[in-house]
């Protein structure tokens, strides 16, 4: 039989473990990756393999066999899916607040209906002065206002590139550190104290992953994750010990791409969520909106221009033309500096003939310049709400994900007072059996 030195020993070293992991939950309350620590109390076996009427009358005392780790692989793959639906969404949202910022700052709708009010003014008097260069003035504010809204769209374009690249880093360098965890968890002992570590920064991880593009993980039986980006059938970001880099590259249209590289091998990875999603989504709408933009300017420059070709200007002399365009068709700028110089008249019409400026009139009908930039500004803002209500149910659904995960893998501290209690009370009295042997032993020493 198990003396009860020995018996009462093991008692303290067991509730000795269990008083530390209570304590370690207790100081991990607030930590949002941590998962909660128990630990596995068992009888200690007979030392041999015999059975006794002894062995069975009498134990060996207790061990803590292992640290449980509190956790619920469904439940956390509900948080990461949610909470990359809820990134790509807010990303996006994002994207479209820039592209609102762009079209509205430079008030390109409101330069373009004061320019066509001032035609009209100059088509009223066409031999005066003063409506010819209020014209040109208002030549001028739409010029800059166009070059200002491209140059507010590039300006975001840029934005998003330096954000995808960033993101993409991050997505590697969390690759990187998820291969040496996953290498970590195979060198550590199952249900041990450092495997436990582990797996919390294995699902700190994933769950940083999932909020860059929507991950399917798979763990083999040491809690080694394999990772792959944009669904199950999407490329490999993390194998064991293997870690690839994720890439991004913007194509001649403006949309974008990304790729994952490993091994020197090359694969497409397409993210149906994430901030990699929003960012396709992004990407794809600035696109459009600067396709839109440019085609507004050009239809409108070449639309002004044309009649003042075919126009006289106030000394009989052929319209040239009103605006020049620089590298991109929104870079516009006012090329006509003369107020003289607006061709009001119709060839032959003579200083008073206002024949050619009504014409702009019927440009303006015709061009619908002024409804299209409605237009534009109106469906990106009707995306950029829509975007918003889709955030705050997915917000809502992400929380209550968390908020499940939690309740199994949270501290509680009134749990764990009552544990720190009970598991005191078992140390001190396993601490009185040593003292009960002690004593115990002494009385039969000071037996004469």
């Amino acid at each position: 039989m198990a003396d009860l030195l020995s018996i009462g020993a093991s008692g303290v070293r067991t509730y000795q473990t269990a008083l530390s992991t209570v304590s370690e939950n207790i100081a991990n309350v607030g930590n949002s990756s941590y998962s909660r620590r128990s630990i596995d109390v068992k009888e200690v076996g007979a030392p041999t393999t015999l059975f006794t009427a002894a062995n069975a009358m009498n134990g060996y005392g207790s061990i803590a066999a292992g640290v449980n780790r509190a956790s619920d692989m469904f439940k956390a793959e509900a948080v990461r899916s949610s909470g990359a639906d809820l990134a790509r969404t807010q990303t996006g949202s994002v994207w479209l607040d820039r592209i609102q910022s762009a079209l509205t700052g430079p008030d390109l709708s409101t330069s373009l209906t004061n320019f066509f009010n001032a035609a009209k003014s100059v088509a009223a008097d066409p031999a005066s002065a003063a409506p010819r260069a209020t014209m040109l003035e208002n030549a001028t504010t739409v010029a800059n206002a166009f070059t200002a809204t491209g140059n507010a769209l590039a300006q975001v374009t840029a934005d998003l590139d330096a954000t995808a690249d960033q993101a993409t880093g991050s997505l590697s360098t969390l690759a990187t550190a998820l291969a040496k965890v996953n290498d970590g968890l195979g060198r550590a002992g199952a249900n041990t104290a450092q495997s436990a570590n582990l797996l919390d920064q294995r699902d700190s991880i994933l769950d940083q992953m999932s909020a860059l593009v929507d991950v399917n993980v798979t763990f083999d039986d040491a809690g080694r994750a394999t990772v792959r980006g944009g669904g199950s059938g999407g490329p490999v970001l993390v194998s064991g010990t293997d870690a690839a880099t994720v890439t991004y590259a913007r194509n001649a249209a403006g949309t974008v791409s990304f790729a994952v590289q490993s091994n020197g091998n090359f694969s497409v990875l397409t993210p149906n969520g994430g901030a990699l999603g929003g960012i396709v989504d992004g990407a794809q709408r600035i696109a459009d909106t600067r396709d839109q933009l440019n085609d507004l300017a050009t239809g409108f420059v070449n639309g002004v221009n044309a009649l003042q070709a075919q126009g006289r200007d106030l000394n009989n002399n052929a319209g040239q033309p009103m605006f020049s365009v620089g590298a991109a068709p929104t870079d516009v700028s006012l090329a006509l500096t003369d107020p003289n110089g607006i061709a009001a008249a119709a060839v032959g019409g003579g200083t008073r003939d206002n024949s050619n400026i009504l014409q702009f009139d019927t440009l303006r009908s015709t061009g619908g310049f002024e409804n299209k930039v409605t237009t534009i500004v109106s469906a990106n803002a009707a995306a950029l709400q829509n975007r918003n209500t889709v955030a705050a149910a997915q917000s809502s659904i992400h929380d209550g994900a968390v908020s499940a995960r939690d309740a199994v893998t949270g501290v509680d501290l009134d749990t764990e007072a009552v544990d720190l209690l009970r598991f005191q009370q078992a140390y001190s009295a396993s601490s009185r059996v040593i003292q009960v042997a002690r004593d115990t032993f002494q009385t039969i020493l000071d037996i004469r």
